[in-house]
C-alpha cells in the first residue's frame, strides 16, 4: 500500500460509525518500583506509586475506534457500582456512545488490576462476574442496537466469554444487521467458537485457531489449512488469524489465503493488541477497503501498540509513523 492511499484511508475513518457489543470492564494500571522481596513470602513488594484507568475489553475496542477518529457506541452490562461509574466517566470523556450501556445493580463490573513495577506487569488481580445476562438484559441491548442501526456501518462483538455474547443474542444480531447489509466482526473468546456462525469475519489467534480445530499448526501448511476450514464451518466471510511474530493469514471466500508479515517495530506489552486488529480492521471495512487492506492497516496499528505498556490505542498520525519507520520512509516535510 503507497503511503498517499493509507493516508487517504485514514482520513476516511472520520466518517465511520461502529457499535461494539460485548463484555465491558475497567482496566486498572498500578504503576511503582520495586526494590526488595517480601519478609513474608518470596514475592517483590511493589511500591505503588500511580494509578491509572482506562476503558478495558470491548470498552477498549471502542478506544481504539475513537482513536482512529471514527465515531463508536458501546453496548454491554455495568453494575451499579464505582468501577461501573468510572467506566462509564471514562468512556464520555472519549465522545463513546453509552445509551447501549446497561446498568444491572445485580452484578458487578468488571475490572482488572494490573501491577506493575519498572514497567513489568507483574501481577494481574480479576473481579467479576461471567453469568450470562438474562432475557431482559438482551432485549434492551437488542432494541437500543436497532434503533440506532440506520446510522452504524457495521458491528464488532468483542467477546471476553463474560455473559454478555449469548448465543441467542449473538443470533438475533447477526441476522437482524447482515439483512441490513452491515458487516459483523467477531473477536472470538474460545469456548463460544462453536456460536460465531455466518458474520463477516472472526479474527482468531493461533492458540485459539488451533484449541478450535482441535490441532496443533506446526507449519505453514497447517496454518493455510486450519485457516480454510474454520472459513468453512462457520460460514463467514472471511477469517483473520493473528500469529504474533508472525504476522497474520487472511483467509477470504474464493480467494487465495494471504500472509501479512508483522511490523511491530518493539515489543513491551501486548494487552488489548486484539482489539486494536478488529477495531482498525473494522474501520477499514467501513471505509471501503478490501478486506487486505483492512488487515494491512490493522497490522500497522498492531505495531505501535505493541510498544507501548498498558492498555493503549493508536492514532491516524502514529500509524502513518509507524508506516515510515517500517518501511524506512520519511515523512514529507510540512510547510513553516
Amino acid at each position: 500500500m503507497q503511503r498517499s492511499q493509507l493516508e487517504n484511508l485514514l482520513k476516511d475513518f472520520s466518517r465511520c460509525n461502529i457499535a461494539v457489543l460485548g463484555d465491558v470492564m475497567l482496566d486498572e494500571f498500578c504503576w511503582g518500583k520495586v526494590d526488595r522481596i517480601s519478609p513474608e513470602a518470596p514475592v517483590p513488594v511493589v511500591q505503588v506509586k500511580t494509578e491509572t484507568w482506562r476503558p478495558g475489553g470491548a470498552a477498549n475496542v471502542a478506544s481504539n475506534l475513537v482513536a482512529l477518529g471514527a465515531r463508536a457506541h458501546i453496548f454491554g452490562i455495568v453494575g451499579d457500582d464505582g468501577a461501573g461509574r468510572r467506566l462509564n466517566e471514562a468512556l464520555v470523556n472519549e465522545n463513546i456512545g453509552t445509551a447501549g450501556l446497561i446498568i444491572d445493580s445485580g452484578r458487578r463490573t468488571s475490572v482488572k488490576t494490573r501491577i506493575l513495577g519498572q514497567n513489568q506487569q507483574m501481577l494481574r488481580v480479576d473481579r467479576e462476574n461471567t453469568e450470562n445476562i438474562d432475557y431482559e438484559r438482551q432485549k434492551a441491548i437488542l432494541k437500543v442496537m436497532l434503533d440506532m442501526s440506520d446510522e452504524l456501518d457495521g458491528v464488532i462483538i468483542s467477546d471476553y466469554a463474560k455473559g454478555v455474547v449469548v448465543e441467542d443474542l449473538f443470533k438475533e444480531v447477526v441476522s437482524r444487521f447482515r439483512k441490513l447489509g452491515k458487516f459483523i466482526a467477531v473477536d472470538p473468546k474460545l469456548k463460544n467458537f462453536p456460536r460465531y456462525k455466518k458474520p463477516t469475519i472472526i479474527t482468531p489467534n493461533t492458540k485459539e485457531a488451533e484449541s478450535t480445530l482441535g490441532r496443533i499448526f506446526e507449519n505453514e501448511a497447517d496454518v493455510m489449512k486450519g485457516g480454510s476450514d474454520l472459513l468453512k464451518s462457520s460460514g463467514a466471510d472471511a477469517i483473520l488469524i493473528t500469529r504474533s511474530e508472525q504476522g497474520m493469514s487472511l483467509f477470504e471466500k474464493g480467494k487465495a489465503p494471504i500472509t501479512i508479515p508483522t511490523l511491530a517495530i518493539k515489543v513491551f506489552d501486548v494487552t488489548g493488541a486484539g482489539d486494536t486488529v478488529i477495531g482498525t480492521f473494522s474501520l477499514g471495512l467501513a471505509a471501503g477497503c478490501s478486506m487486505q487492506q483492512a488487515a494491512e492497516i490493522a497490522n500497522l496499528a498492531a505495531g505501535v501498540v505493541v510498544g507501548i505498556v498498558g492498555t493503549a490505542a493508536a492514532t491516524p498520525e502514529q500509524v502513518l509513523e509507524h508506516y515510515d519507520l517500517s518501511f524506512g520512509r520519511k515523512r514529507p516535510a510540512t510547510a513553516e
